[in-house]
Formats: C-alpha cells, structure tokens, sequence
C-alpha cells in the first residue's frame, strides 16, 4: 500500500470525510524519483465545521503523527466543512527549493 492510500485510509477513518483527496507531490520537488515526501491533502468534514483552521489542521496532525514524525516532509492542508466546500481547492505552489530554481 502506497503512502498516499495509508494516509487516506487513516483520515478516512477518523473524519468520515464527504470529500478526500490525498495527492503525493513529491515528483514536483527536488527529492529522488519515486518519493512519497510531500503530500496534498483536500479534506471535507462535518468534524471541522466549528473548529478554526489551526485546530482543523492539529487534530488532522494529531491523526498523521506517525507519517509526520517519519516518511513525510510536507503536507499542505486544505479542510473544509461541508457548507465551506465549493468543489475546488487551491493548488500547491511551485516548489522552488533545491535545483528546482
């Protein structure tokens, strides 16, 4: 299993989401060909509908801790509630680090 499917299968199971999309990125960094480093995650649940974006994004931690203490580097985090979603999320921006310049 990818780690990309490890993710989603653990947020899956905390969030119950009503939208996930879990996106490896890696290929757009300077990292070696066939990373699983940086990662996008789109994330619409009616568990952040009270919650501000930093709690949001600490309870999304507090699930991943194990990924975010090894394998991942990165993880740009786009959650939403179900009355916040409007079907897109903004992309990453260009990684510019490294020999990406």
């Amino acid at each position: 299993m990818s780690l990309a499917s490890q993710i989603e299968a653990k947020l899956s199971s905390a969030f119950h989401p009503e939208h996930i999309e879990v996106d490896c990125e890696s290929h757009l960094h300077n990292v070696p060909a066939g990373s699983e480093m940086h990662f996008r995650v789109v994330l619409v649940s009616d568990a952040f509908s009270d919650l501000r974006k930093v709690q949001r994004h600490q309870r999304v931690y507090a699930v991943l801790s194990d990924e975010m203490a090894g394998p991942v580097h990165a993880l740009a985090l786009h959650t939403f509630s179900p009355e916040e979603w409007r079907g897109q999320a903004p992309d990453s921006p260009q990684c510019l680090g490294g020999g990406k310049r």
